[in-house]
């Protein structure tokens, strides 16, 4: 009886970004990407300076463009290999310069701060493994997407607390409860990430 070679299913790695994705680069949504990038040290700087009404207005354009490229390269079929790594690396960018800032002000405490770096460097140390076999980045967990919009929340929260007034008195708790849950769900999330990078690394050979 004659045997059928079975065809070739979809890798179970599919949702980690491979060095053979699509490498464009000029796109609508990267321009906007690389635009929220260079918003960063204009947020810094506001923040260190205690303009904290200007802040809190970049951060909202962020925010806004966060979900535009987004929206663009999907609606626009303009993903790409860059597009994927630009989106986070601004959403940590932002996370961390919010953190300092406040940190540097007394409003948030420094040991918060290593938590959170902590994470960071961390997962930082698995992308050699990762190069090794020809990927640039391990899939997005949805835990991931979850601890980012919880701290992207948390810190302007906190910020607005850092005052007096009704206002500042509700923001305050929020942003905490935010912060709390954030950087608890950051760390599940980088849990499980060391089990996506243990599998890649046991079921692909590196070259």
């Amino acid at each position: 009886m004659e045997q059928r070679t079975p065809e070739p299913g979809p890798t179970r790695f599919e949702g980690a970004v491979p060095d053979r994705s699509e490498q464009r680069v000029v796109t609508i949504p990267n321009v906007v990407s690389v635009l929220r990038l260079l918003l960063v040290p204009v947020f810094g700087y506001l923040i260190l300076t205690r303009q904290d009404g200007l802040a809190l207005l970049v951060l909202m354009i962020s925010g806004a463009s966060d979900y535009l490229d987004g929206y663009l390269a999907r609606r626009l079929h303009q993903e790409s290999a860059l597009g994927r790594l630009l989106d986070p690396a601004a959403d940590r960018l932002y996370i961390l310069c919010t953190l300092l800032g406040l940190a540097w002000r007394d409003v948030v405490p420094w040991w918060l701060v290593a938590i959170i770096v902590a994470r960071d460097l961390f997962l930082a140390t698995l992308l050699p493994g990762l190069r090794a076999r020809g990927y640039r980045s391990l899939p997005v967990h949805f835990l991931g997407k979850a601890a980012t919009f919880n701290l992207l929340y948390a810190f302007p929260l906190i910020l607005l607390g850092d005052g007096d007034g009704v206002l500042a008195a509700v923001a305050q708790p929020a942003g905490w409860a935010f912060a709390w849950w954030g950087t608890g769900l950051y760390w599940w999330a980088g849990v499980l990430y060391l089990r996506q990078w243990r599998q890649i690394v046991r079921e692909v050979p590196a070259p």
